[in-house]
C-alpha cells in the first residue's frame, strides 16, 4: 500500500464523518465500522492508524472543535466591547453552540474514564487558561475587572466550569448544581470578575436542568 502523502487530509475526513455519525446516532451507537463505512474507501486499519478507540476520535473531535471555534478567540477582536464584555460574550457565544454542545453531551459519560478526564484537563489548562489570562488582564487594565489573582482565576473558571459543576464527575441533583453555580457566579463576583449576568444566568440554568436528565 502506497504511503498516505496527506495525513492531515485523512485526519479531517475521519473527525468529519465522526462528528456527524455522532450527532445522527449517538457516540454509543456508533462504532468503528460506522465510521470506516462512511469514509468511501478508506480501511479499519487507516483509521486505527490515527486513533486507538472511538475515545481517542471524540476527544480530538471536541479539541478540534474548541480550537476552530473558539469564542474567546472571536471576541478578542471585538474593539467596541471592554474585557468583562467579551467575557460574557464568550460565555453565551459558547452555551449558542448547538453542534459542540452537543457533542460535548455525548462526550459527558466518558469522563468517567480517566484518561479521557485527564486529556480534557489538560486541554483546558493549555488552551483556555491563557486565553482568559488574556482577557482578564485585559480587563484589569480597562478597569472593567477588579481582582488581585488574575492567574488562579484563569485557571479556576474552566476548572469549575468544566469539571465541578458536571454531576458525572461531582454526583449532584438538580437542585444541588444550581446551588452550585450560584455559589462559582457570587465567588466570581467576589473576587472582582462578575462574568455571568443575568442572560447568563438563564442560559447556564437552563444547561444545568439539561445535563441534569441524562
Amino acid at each position: 500500500m502506497a504511503r498516505n502523502k496527506y495525513p492531515e487530509v485523512t485526519v479531517e475526513r475521519i473527525l468529519e464523518v465522526s462528528g456527524r455519525l455522532f450527532l445522527e446516532k449517538g457516540y454509543e451507537n456508533t462504532t468503528i465500522q460506522d465510521i470506516v463505512d462512511g469514509l468511501n474507501g478508506l480501511t479499519k486499519g487507516a483509521v486505527y492508524h490515527h486513533f486507538k478507540s472511538k475515545e481517542d476520535i471524540i476527544c480530538a473531535l471536541s479539541e478540534k472543535l474548541s480550537s476552530d471555534n473558539n469564542p474567546l478567540v472571536l471576541v478578542k477582536q471585538k474593539k467596541d466591547l471592554n474585557a468583562l464584555q467579551k467575557m460574557r460574550e464568550a460565555v453565551k457565544l459558547n452555551q449558542r453552540n448547538t453542534q459542540e454542545k452537543q457533542l460535548h453531551m455525548e462526550a459527558l459519560p466518558l469522563l468517567k474514564n480517566p484518561r479521557v478526564f485527564a486529556e480534557m484537563i489538560k486541554s483546558d489548562r493549555q488552551n483556555l487558561t491563557p486565553l482568559w489570562l488574556d482577557l482578564i488582564e485585559e480587563g484589569i487594565a480597562d478597569g472593567s475587572i477588579q481582582t488581585e489573582y488574575p492567574k488562579e482565576i484563569a485557571e479556576l473558571i474552566p476548572l469549575l466550569g468544566d469539571v465541578w459543576l458536571y454531576p458525572n464527575i461531582f454526583p449532584a441533583t438538580e437542585e444541588e448544581m444550581l446551588h452550585k453555580f450560584l455559589f462559582f457566579k457570587e465567588m466570581l463576583e467576589k473576587m472582582g470578575v462578575p462574568i455571568i449576568d443575568e442572560e447568563l444566568e438563564g442560559l447556564i440554568k437552563a444547561r444545568i436542568c439539561q445535563i441534569s436528565k441524562l
